[in-house]
C-alpha cells in the first residue's frame, strides 16, 4: 500500500461500489482501500478457510488476481440493515463472464459488513456462498 491519504467513502454503498469495481478490474490496491485498516477484519470465500486480518485479505486476493484479471459480477441487493456506524448488505452475486464451453456457476449469496470510522465507511467482513441448487425443505416452525 502507499502512504497517501486513504480514500473516504461517505456511505456504505460508495465503499461497496468501489469493492466490486476493484474486484472486476483485478485491482488489489483499490480493493484493499475499501477494507478497514485493522486486523479485526475477515473474509470467507467458498472452498477457502476463514481469512483474517489485512495480510490474509491481501494474500488471498493477490492469489485470486494472479492471472491479471478480476471477476465481472452482477450484484443485486437483497437486504440492507444500517445503524449509525454499522451496515450489513446482503447481495446476490452472479458471475458474468466464464470461459467458453464452461457452464455458468450458480449465483452466490454475499454478506458485506461495513463499519464507519474516521475515514468514512470501511468493509470489515465479506462472506459469500453458492445459492442452493434446489429449493430448501419446508421448515417446521415450533408452536
Amino acid at each position: 500500500m502507499t502512504d497517501k491519504m486513504p480514500q473516504t467513502y461517505n456511505t456504505p454503498q460508495e465503499a461497496e461500489d468501489e469493492f466490486y469495481d476493484a474486484l472486476e478490474e483485478g485491482d488489489l490496491i483499490r480493493l484493499l482501500s475499501v477494507w478497514a485498516d485493522t486486523d479485526d477484519i475477515c473474509c470467507l470465500l467458498p472452498m477457502y478457510p476463514l481469512i483474517q486480518g489485512r495480510k490474509g485479505i491481501e494474500d488471498v486476493f493477490s492469489h485470486l488476481f494472479a492471472h491479471g484479471q478480476g471477476v465481472e459480477l452482477s450484484v443485486t441487493h437483497l437486504n440492507w440493515i444500517q445503524t449509525d456506524d454499522i451496515a450489513i448488505h446482503q447481495v446476490e452475486e452472479t458471475i458474468q463472464k466464464v470461459p467458453p464451453d464452461t457452464p455458468p456457476p450458480p449465483p452466490f449469496y454475499g454478506t458485506n459488513i461495513y463499519r464507519k470510522d474516521h475515514h468514512g465507511w470501511r468493509l470489515i467482513v465479506h462472506q459469500n456462498a453458492p445459492t442452493p441448487q434446489t429449493s430448501p425443505p419446508e421448515l417446521e416452525m415450533p408452536v
